[in-house]
């Protein structure tokens, strides 16, 4: 009997066994029939089932809390939880319970799918037959094991019916929100909030100045604009908010019922729409002005360095500022380079840019034009910084004695803005009088930066044009522009003249073909339409639209990779093609060495100054 007594005692210790560790084998089992990533999922799904009940109950007692404005439930996800798992709010519209964009959910379906199948019917399966050979080992431990097993499968089974229901509903294009649900609420929540304000503001006008309603309303407006004036994130909309929020829509609906008259309010509100117009827009005015206002002043850093410059210039002997090789200056076949300008920094950017992405800057011989009062500092700065390999020649205008006798007329333009009426905007036009030994020279702008050698855009066949320009006439670009924007098509003149439909190009980065521009006398040309100009209104000033006319159907289009613009106005321009770009642009006038520059373009413009520089350090000018 003894043998049989202890047979006995080891059945049942094993039934015992099995009724305890049955659900640890049969999720071993699972486990060992699943991938990498089904296996994780099957263990969230079983870890979250606690999850998932306490959800259920969070959401009944915020719900009878919230009874009074009927505000949908927030439930808050962590992104790895938005990853791995989806919650589901048993017995609301479906329309809101999704916790990420479409491509979430989706995904999702298919990964639990590695667990149950196509609809979960396998897994089902797989449990019920867990729970009957439970149910026939253990006895009561197999009967509390089966209620678990039984709960668990109710619970799952349920996720994988809502998930169904849920890809049914992306598959007939049903509207899913692609952020996540919890953020939309509290934005929701904010607009809501703000509209609010707005109201009590009406409501507060229509009521005597001192009475205990306009008193409620103005507390109850300062509590929620507090609320709206912290909330950064989701997390920051607390209950404390939420009940703000209600005391002031109570206050809200005490004042409807006393003020009830609706054409009063709406006539209050297209006012006060009316006033926030007229204010925005002279706000915005002021920030054009004070923007118009920066990018035509010269920084203090700039200016030290202009007049340290000039003082250093003046202390040396006539001997000590020549520059090297100046015999290579009329040798036409070098790659002659051309910029005018009054600043330092700008120049510098523009030359070392050039020469230190040139594969030969030996070849390369730079012009650099400016105004008597900056060629003391331009030519210092370059006499102690010289480009390398590269030959460069520093002149003023005020050496161009051929200018007012040749032509007879100052170089000038009526305007408010020191950009259009400088000489040196508009010395472009006089460029095969400045070089006559050249036939060709690339012309750039001052705030242009070089990015890829340019050899290769000398050899460009311009097909007997005079001008290799980048088009501007692109609609969907923001550096595109029209002819009828800068030119007045309603004189007769310039309408049998041009075409308003004519393709735009751009200043900054041209090649120019001196021989066919001799050819064609452009200069005369130009000449001639800026007196025309000045006698009416044909064009705003400029040498832009004056480049239009100028070089009318003497323009070839160069391949766009050659030169982008915007940088200097439109923060909106593609990474991709500012990297492309031999030569990047910073037209508009939030210039690179200006504080109001846009940030993410500077780093391309900053990196070809030395900011140790001893002169740079002394006028405190940094990156």
């Amino acid at each position: 009997m003894k043998p049989f007594r202890r047979c006995q005692r080891i059945l049942i210790l094993s039934l015992l066994s099995l009724s305890v560790f049955a659900p640890i084998l049969f999720v071993s089992q699972r486990l060992k029939n699943l991938n990498y990533t089904g296996r994780k999922e099957f263990i969230e799904d079983l870890s979250n089932i606690k999850y998932r009940t306490d959800a259920l109950k969070l959401s009944a007692v915020e719900q009878e809390a919230g009874e009074g404005l009927k505000e949908p439930r927030n439930v808050l996800y962590e992104d790895k939880d938005v990853v791995s798992v989806v919650s589901y709010s048993l017995g609301e519209n479906k329309e809101d319970t999704g916790s990420g964009d479409v491509g979430d959910t989706t995904d999702m379906a298919e990964r639990t799918g590695h667990v149950s199948g196509t609809n979960g019917e396998s897994k089902e399966g797989d449990i019920q037959y867990q729970q009957r050979e439970i149910s026939s080992a253990s006895g009561e431990k197999g009967k509390v094991n089966q209620a678990l097993v039984q709960h668990e499968q109710n619970v799952i089974s349920q996720s994988r019916k809502e998930i169904d229901q849920r890809i049914k509903e992306i598959k007939s294009n049903h509207p899913v929100p692609k952020m996540n649900s919890n953020i939309q609420r509290v934005t929701d929540k904010i607009n809501e909030m703000k509209d609010q304000m707005i109201r009590a503001k009406a409501y507060m006008t229509f009521a005597p100045p001192n009475s205990q309603l306009v008193k409620e309303l103005r507390a109850r407006s300062k509590e929620v604009e507090h609320v709206v004036g912290r909330t950064h994130k989701d997390s920051d909309l607390s209950r404390s908010a939420l009940q703000k929020m209600r005391n002031l829509e109570a206050s809200l609906s005490k004042a409807s019922r006393a003020f009830p008259d609706c054409s009063a309010m709406t006539t209050k509100l297209r006012s006060m729409t009316h006033s926030a117009e007229e204010q925005v827009g002279l706000q915005k005015k002021q920030v054009r002005f004070l923007y118009h206002l920066a990018g035509s002043t010269t920084p203090k850093g700039l200016h030290c360095l202009s007049m340290q410059l000039t003082a250093e210039y003046f202390a040396m002997e006539s001997k000590e500022r020549q520059f090297p090789n100046q015999h290579k200056l009329p040798d036409p076949q070098l790659y002659h380079y051309a910029v005018f300008s009054d600043n330092v920094l700008a120049c510098a950017v523009v030359v070392n840019s050039t020469v230190s992405t040139a594969l030969e800057p030996e070849t390369i011989v730079f012009h650099v034009v400016t105004d008597s009062l900056n060629f003391p500092a331009l030519s210092m700065w370059f006499l102690l910084n010289p480009p390398g390999k590269a030959t460069i020649q520093v002149q003023s205008i005020e050496s161009f004695e051929w200018l007012a006798s040749k032509y007879k007329r100052p170089l000038i333009q009526k305007s408010t803005d020191p950009r259009y009426t400088s000489e040196l905007n508009h010395l472009r036009f006089y460029l095969p009088d400045i070089f006559p030994a050249l036939n060709k020279i690339v012309l750039f702008d001052h705030d242009v930066v070089v990015q890829r050698d340019l050899s290769r855009l000398w050899s460009v066949n311009l097909k007997g044009k005079v001008n290799g320009a980048v088009e501007t006439c692109r609609d969907n670009e923001p550096s595109s522009l029209e002819m009828e924007t800068f030119i007045n098509f309603s004189d007769p003149y310039v309408a049998n003249r041009f075409d308003v439909n004519a393709c735009t190009w751009a200043f900054g980065m041209n090649l120019f073909d001196l021989h066919n521009w001799r050819k064609h006398k452009l200069t005369t040309l130009y000449h001639k339409y800026m007196q025309l100009g000045s006698k009416r209104p044909l064009w705003v000033a400029g040498s832009l639209p004056l480049g239009w006319i100028t070089f009318y159907n003497q323009t070839l289009a160069l391949d766009r990779r050659w030169h982008a613009l915007g940088l200097g106005y439109e923060s909106g321009v593609a990474q991709g093609d500012v990297e492309r770009a031999a030569v990047i642009h910073y037209d508009g006038i939030m210039k690179p060495w200006l504080d109001i520059a846009i940030g993410r373009y500077k780093g391309y413009w900053s990196k070809y100054l030395d900011y140790d520089h001893s002169h740079l350090q002394r006028c405190n000018i940094h990156a």
